[in-house]
């Protein structure tokens, strides 16, 4: 039996103890984001765009911490910026100065969005059977070094159920069939709803209607156990195998309609030979996966991405 279902009490109670502590250690070590914002902007690039944001901020207090910028094309391409800056009293400042960047956001036709660094994104991680990105994710946010609240978990089997709630996170067990998944999507969406920021797919294995994607636009992050575009579907493993693949990866992507094609956000590979069989790809990709899942729902909270059109620009 996994450690972390021993069905003794007393040892409950003392690991949960034992992670508040840990936790609260943590909390004290991270530096003070009450006051530090987070801007996203993308627009058509043209001179003079980073002077008028940066003069902007200052103009308005704002200390810029950190900044990255991209542009796909200086000719007349798309230009992509991410700051991070601290500005005293923020509660009251920011809505000031997101409504005075109105105007240089329409001067420049910017797309932008500003968000808290201290308000944490609510995700919810939808699992079936296998457990190595859950698990993944679970350490990291048990390490603190997951920014964010794991505020639930949804599965279509019972068998995650004490491991998650070993870790203190509430856990929803809703079947899917075929006949009933139009009404497990349904209760699925009951559940998360206002509670939930992000979707995670944690090889979760059901298709997600389109319905339920409406809802949460570039907000549902899928690990695909292939490295897409190659092998799209099911039984990539297999697939993979059987045309004698020399490397093995993973992609995390959002999902979109349209099955395994959404904005790419990581992939990783590692090399294989003929000795692989089918077993040992599994075992490879596993860790691959569980890698390359968590470092994008990490850039995600942390506000490092952007997408545009079918692509995605990270400032990882």
């Amino acid at each position: 039996m996994p450690l972390l279902q021993l069905p003794n009490c007393r040892w409950k109670e003392d690991y949960r103890s034992m992670q508040n502590i840990i936790q609260s250690g943590q909390a004290a070590q991270r530096p003070d984001k009450r006051n530090r914002a987070r801007m996203l902007i993308s627009c058509p690039d043209r001179p003079g765009i980073v002077a008028a944001v940066s003069h902007f901020l200052y103009e308005h207090g704002a200390n810029i911490v950190q900044s990255d910028q991209y542009s796909m094309d200086p000719g007349g391409g798309m230009f992509f910026i991410r700051f991070e800056f601290d500005l005293n009293d923020l509660d009251k400042e920011l809505p000031v100065l997101q409504e005075d960047f109105a105007r240089v956001a329409d001067r420049f036709e910017m797309k932008w969005h500003t968000f808290r660094a201290s308000r944490k994104k609510r995700l919810a991680i939808f699992v079936s059977k296998e457990d190595h990105c859950l698990l993944e994710l679970l350490w990291q946010w048990q390490a603190g070094d997951l920014d964010a609240e794991i505020a639930m978990v949804i599965s279509n089997h019972a068998d995650m159920q004490g491991l998650v709630e070993s870790f203190g996170i509430p856990f929803h067990h809703v079947p899917v069939t075929a006949d009933t998944k139009p009404e497990a999507e349904k209760k699925q969406l009951e559940i998360v709803s206002d509670k939930a920021d992000i979707i995670v797919l944690a090889r979760y294995m059901q298709i997600i209607s389109p319905k339920f994607i409406e809802q949460f636009p570039n907000r549902i992050i899928n690990i695909h156990h292939s490295f897409l575009p190659a092998f799209i579907g099911g039984n990539p493993y297999k697939q993979a195998y059987n045309r004698g693949v020399k490397i093995i990866g993973a992609t995390a992507h959002y999902v979109t309609e349209e099955l395994d094609g959404g904005p790419i956000i990581e992939q990783d590979v590692q090399r294989v030979s003929h000795r692989d069989d089918i077993d040992n790809l599994k075992r490879i990709g596993r860790t691959i996966e569980r890698v390359v899942l968590a470092r994008a729902v990490k850039w995600h909270v942390e506000d490092r991405i952007l997408v545009h059109q079918n692509k995605t620009v990270v400032f990882n």
